[in-house]
């Protein structure tokens, strides 16, 4: 069973064949062209994903991208980069969902490891035009997502009222935590109001692509690593098993992904002098200037860390540690997600789920992107055309992001 839009309104996106099953490689070559492009944060990141893999790739349903988006913000860790591995493991099974995260995440993790490698290199200015045309580029990213989201996932008042709702509350309150509470609260309207929403059979028109193996072993190893780690870890503090287990716990505990995420690793790294703050900023200063996710800062941090083994090595550890309760959980979770997800009671739960991410989505574009971005009436014509050209002419993503770059690096 399926959530399907109110088609009795003529409302509603039109039946569509089951997508092509692509191979590895075009997996990680998909993967690899986003990690290459995708300026702009989490948000900007499931714009991408939905335009490459909803849209053109048609690799699964508009209704199952949202439902991915919302097992995603209810888990610690990176959202987008948990996207690409649930995206990846549909796709291609568990090697896919591999494949994806190396593809997306490579491009960043070798830049931010050869600044580490080089702090003498040249460190672009924030306010560099092509940095900002980049911005605006992802303004007209997530503002296609949301809209095509939106039109399809809420289809009719209700849920369009949930979904403002929803960006109302985010928005009033600006606490990253409370995603997940809204999440939970448009799950329980969904369940109460939604439940004429949804077909009690399967739709024959679904992409939906079940994980049927088994997530507990997943999520076993996930538990004792969490466990395991800090006692490795106490027997010796200045090692590499110390090491391993502070960037293991900053991806297993911190809620939000991206920006969120550097209170923990300043507490794990330059509090007990592993980095020195000028190290830390530096790095973070250039994550600002790469496309792909915010977490690859831990590939510089590992490359400049003075315990374990630093360099290349580090850097790949501390990436990979970081990276790995995230791909665990999405593992072991999903198999679970897929089943719950056939019964009518939790499709209704999901019709007010998938609102309710439309409106977090359009919380984000407001506050980070639009807000961080947008800041004179030239900019907002950039990102105007920008969106035009996503929405009606069907310019590529990448070709608006190299286009934003251009006329960036010209004009402001």
């Amino acid at each position: 069973m399926t959530l399907s839009p109110d088609r009795s309104s003529g409302e509603g996106s039109p039946p569509e064949s089951p997508p092509p099953r692509p191979g590895l490689g075009e997996v990680f070559l998909r993967f690899l062209k986003l990690g290459c492009i995708a300026f702009g944060g989490p948000a900007a990141h499931i714009g991408f994903f939905e335009e490459e893999f909803v849209r053109r790739r048609r690799w699964l349903g508009a209704e199952e991208f949202a439902d991915l988006i919302a097992l995603c913000q209810f888990l610690p860790g990176p959202a987008s980069s948990q996207m690409g591995f649930a995206i990846g493991r549909k796709a291609a099974g568990v090697p896919g969902a591999v494949l994806a995260w190396v593809g997306f995440t490579l491009p960043a993790a070798v830049v931010m490891i050869g600044f580490g490698l080089g702090l003498a290199a040249l460190e672009p200015e924030p306010g560099a035009g092509w940095i900002v045309g980049l911005k605006l580029a992802a303004v007209a990213v997530v503002a296609n997502a949301v809209w095509n989201l939106g039109t399809r996932l809420c289809p009719d008042r209700g849920r369009a009222l949930l979904a403002i709702g929803a960006a109302a509350v985010l928005l009033a309150t600006g606490m990253p935590l409370l995603q997940v509470a809204v999440i939970a609260a448009g799950a329980g309207v969904g369940w109460l109001f939604f439940g004429d929403r949804v077909r009690a059979a399967a739709d024959p028109d679904s992409h939906r692509t079940a994980v049927r193996t088994a997530g507990w072993p997943y999520l076993l190893v996930f538990a004792l690593l969490l466990v395991g780690l800090p006692l490795a870890a106490g027997v010796r503090p200045d090692s590499t098993w110390a090491a391993i287990e502070a960037f293991y716990r900053a991806g297993a505990l911190v809620f939000g992904g991206g920006h969120v995420v550097l209170p923990l690793l300043d507490a794990f790294t330059v509090v007990p002098g592993w980095v020195s703050p000028e190290n830390f900023m530096a790095g973070y200063g250039a994550a600002q200037a790469i496309p792909g996710p915010m977490f690859t800062f831990t590939a510089f941090l590992g490359t400049v860390l003075t315990v374990g083994p630093g360099g290349v090595a580090g850097g790949l550890l501390a990436l990979f540690a970081t990276y790995l309760p995230a791909l665990l959980l999405v593992l072991g979770l999903l198999p679970y997600w897929d089943r719950l997800r056939t019964y009518r009671a939790a499709q209704a739960a999901l019709a007010g789920t998938n609102a309710a991410v439309v409106g977090l989505l359009l919380a984000a574009f407001y506050q980070p992107v639009w807000t961080a971005a947008v800041t004179g009436p030239e900019r907002a014509g950039l990102a105007l055309i920008a969106f035009a050209l996503l929405r009606f002419v069907r310019v590529p993503p990448w070709g608006v992001v190299l286009g934003c770059a251009v006329v960036g690096a010209i004009w402001m």
